[in-house]
């Protein structure tokens, strides 16, 4: 038989005995002093603090659970994210130098302020459209300077208790303080600091009035910096948007071309790209796409590789996985831009080549549109200027659309369609809403073309209508604001096209609103043959057809009546195809019968 007593001795190891009560006792005086450090400053209140890296501990045989793991048993602790600093952002070189000029300066170097008489920055607004790069620009900022950081998102201040949120606030400026140089960063803030003439709670609006005065009070905020994020700026209270609080409000715009290649060939460094991957050209048809829809492109991207070279998941998969080209642009028709997700946009891929005729409205379009986007320097350096808007008018079928399609296609802009009656709504104020949200989404995805199709349903003349308690008359006064409000943004084309002009509003045919109107008139002899020949150069034609002779013949049609006719007699060919039972469809031509077939029962329809 065993000794029990050697079994307990052996059981019993009394130096880790002693290490554990030691690592107990250690714990107990942290949650004494943390419990003391709560009475002054509020319960509960939960924030995450990262700060400079310290050096890492001896590993121990084993550990036992801390108080916050006792706390939360059910949650799994995840490994810390590696850090990420300004070489991980792309797209951003202007904001950034920005922002290191605006943190640094005050954090790392004082003195040099102080020796020219400036006064550093209280707070920096990070202002743009989800996706851009704020919160990771925040983050990696502070990695890269080597500075404490607080980061709390707004929501998490709000208490139960009356007054719990304020306290909140002031110990994390109160923590800030003690860990300086710090940055503060609120994640959300217009969801914390709302505009108080907004909101009816008083939680809210006393949570404001603690921002302010802790941000531009009687303590000096040494050595701490805030930054906050938002989407939404004309949420915010207008009291922290003024210098001395958010002294700076930095922009982050959606990514150009240049931007959009930079980020790309960030998240692709560690990606096995085939030879045939062209990061330029995904960089050319992913417009209006911010950094975030960029990263799923490329993850959509891997997983169609995988799923093209893996399609069984249980087999065994090989080590040379690649992605080409066709996996990118099989993913960019499924990914589309976050920031246009709430309006029709598309990218259109119409080529000046695929509309007959109309060449002088062409190269007008050519010279006064696609050139000012597509080659800024020779107009700065010229002294011109582009159109803010531009009419289309003319009869209907006659290319005013397609022509709008072009303009986007060429100069490689995000197009947004919107027909007129699709802003209107019964709801007083909701049109004109509507207006306000089409043109702030369209400077977001600048470079970008706003369509209007059947632009004088939303903008009649005023006064016109008498029976609608005078909603046309508001949005005819919104769209003429937002038109004025375009000069500040020369990356943004309004379109309009409309059959009967003389229906409009005069004040938007003036200039700088309106300031090209082009007539797209029905098509002439040379015209009705382009169009033909576009239309019917890939069908089956045989040698007895002359196109020549058609556009002849279709005198007073427009460009949409030729394209059904082209079509008509291709319907009529697989009609009289079938009929005879041929097999081969090499055999399937298309014969001057089955233009005339067409042809007389499209004339019977004109009438």
């Amino acid at each position: 038989m065993s000794d029990p007593f050697k079994e307990l001795e052996e059981f019993l190891d009394f130096k880790r005995l002693e290490e554990l009560v030691d690592e107990r006792l250690e714990q107990l005086l942290d949650f004494v002093e943390e419990f003391e450090e709560q009475l002054g400053g509020g319960f509960g209140f939960d924030v995450q603090v990262k700060s400079r890296p310290k050096p890492p501990e001896p590993e121990r045989p084993y550990s036992q659970p801390t108080a916050t793991d006792t706390n939360q048993s059910t949650v799994a602790t995840a490994p810390p994210a590696p850090p990420t600093t300004l070489k991980e952002v792309g797209g951003l070189s202007d904001v950034l130098q920005e922002l290191r000029e605006l943190v640094e300066i005050p954090l790392k170097r004082p003195k040099l302020l102080q020796s020219l008489g400036l006064e550093p920055a209280r707070g920096v607004l990070l202002v743009g459209p989800p996706g851009t790069g704020k919160t990771l620009t925040a983050r990696s900022l502070a990695e890269d300077l080597g500075v404490n950081y607080i980061a709390i998102v707004g929501p998490e201040i709000i208490g139960k208790y009356y007054g719990e949120a304020e306290a909140r606030l002031r110990s994390l400026f109160e923590k800030a303080k003690r860990s300086a140089p710090c940055i503060i960063f609120i994640d959300e803030i217009d969801s914390l600091a709302p505009d108080r003439s907004n909101v009816e709670g008083e939680v809210e609006k006393r949570v404001v009035a603690q921002l302010l005065s802790l941000m531009d009070g009687f303590a000096a905020l040494n050595g701490v910096i805030v930054l906050a994020a938002t989407n939404r700026p004309e949420h915010l209270d207008p009291a922290l948007r003024r210098p001395g609080r958010f002294d700076r409000e930095v922009q982050f715009r959606v990514p150009d071309r240049n931007g959009r290649l930079e980020i790309l060939r960030i998240l692709t460094r560690s990606m096995p790209l085939d030879a045939s991957v062209q990061l330029t050209n995904i960089a050319d048809l992913a417009v209006g796409m911010v950094g975030a829809d960029l990263k799923a492109l490329c993850q959509k991207a891997a997983y169609l590789a995988l799923r093209r070279q893996v399609p069984n998941l249980q087999t065994s998969v090989s080590s040379n996985l690649t992605i080409n080209q066709t996996d990118f642009q099989q993913a960019l028709k499924e990914i589309k831009p976050s920031v246009l997700r709430s309006v029709e946009v598309e990218s259109p891929n119409v080529a000046w080549e695929a509309i007959g005729g109309l060449e002088l409205v062409k190269q007008t379009l050519q010279e006064s549109v696609e050139g000012a986007l597509l080659y800024p320097e020779l107009y700065q350096r010229a002294g011109a200027k582009a159109p803010r808007g531009i009419l289309l008018w003319g009869p209907p079928g006659t290319g005013k659309t397609l022509l709008a399609k072009a303009v986007a296609s060429q100069a490689r802009a995000n197009f947004i369609a919107v027909n007129g009656p699709e802003l209107l709504s019964k709801w007083v104020g909701a049109s004109e809403q509507a207006v306000r949200d089409l043109f702030t989404k369209a400077r977001q995805a600048a470079p970008c073309v706003v369509f209007m199709d059947e632009i004088d349903s939303l903008a009649p003349a005023r006064g016109s209508f008498q029976s609608d308690s005078g909603v046309s008359d508001r949005v005819v006064g919104q769209l003429l604001t937002e038109l004025d409000g375009l000069q500040g943004c020369a990356n943004v084309l309004l379109i309009g096209a409309t059959n009967r002009p003389e229906a409009l509003d005069p004040a938007l045919l003036r200039a700088g609103r309106l300031d090209l109107q082009l007539k797209v008139d029905l098509p002439d002899l040379p015209s009705r043959l382009a169009i033909l020949q576009v239309h019917n150069h890939d069908r089956p034609l045989t040698e007895a057809v002359y196109l020549a002779e058609w556009a002849d013949r279709t005198e007073g049609w427009n460009g949409a009546e030729l394209a059904l006719l082209s079509n008509q007699a291709a319907l009529q060919a697989i009609r009289r195809y079938r009929s005879q039972q041929h097999t081969d469809p090499t055999l399937l031509q298309i014969t001057p019968e089955d233009f005339e077939t067409a042809y007389q029962t499209l004339l019977t329809q004109r009438g």
